[in-house]
């Protein structure tokens, strides 16, 4: 009888900036990252995107630990690379079942000192960090009578 491949355990997060949204999957593994079926140097070619994306990974020491599936449409590629990290920090928050609620406080000790601060959470590391809060810039629809959104044509009183 065929041995039954055991089936990954994926955790889903949806990221979004400006246009751009990014559907992520993130499951146990060795620190693979693909964006649309590519290598993630394959597709953001500047640093500042890359680093993006890797952000939440380092903030929460989980960089080589777990493989990550993207799939991102719309918007340029600077929004694509913040969607794609808010979308791993929220995975990465179901992944571990967290709250972004304060750990509560040890009891306090015989001599009357409390013990020593717990240690902050991953969520609340990721939420003070900002990966969980969406960027809620948009661009400015143009407007009639004008050249854009703002900006009209000369004005001549005579």
């Amino acid at each position: 009888m065929a041995e039954t491949k055991a089936k990954k355990k994926w955790y889903l997060g949806t990221g979004r900036r400006k246009t751009a949204v990014a559907r992520v999957r993130v499951s146990e593994g060795s620190g693979k990252i693909s964006i649309n079926g590519r290598p993630l140097d394959g597709y953001f070619t500047e640093i500042k995107d890359r680093a993006a994306i890797l952000g939440p990974l380092e903030v929460t020491d989980m960089l080589t630990r777990l493989d990550v599936e993207a799939r991102v449409q719309g918007g340029g590629f600077t929004g694509q690379a913040g969607a794609v990290s808010q979308g791993v920090a929220r995975a990465l928050k179901d992944m571990f079942g967290l709250t972004t609620e304060a750990e509560p406080a040890a009891p306090p000790s015989a001599d009357g000192e409390s013990a020593e601060e717990p240690a902050p959470s991953m969520a609340k590391r990721l939420r003070d960090s900002g990966f969980l809060t969406r960027d809620s810039r948009m661009k400015e629809r143009k407007k009639y009578g004008r050249k854009g959104a703002r900006k009209s044509f000369q004005f001549s009183k005579r």
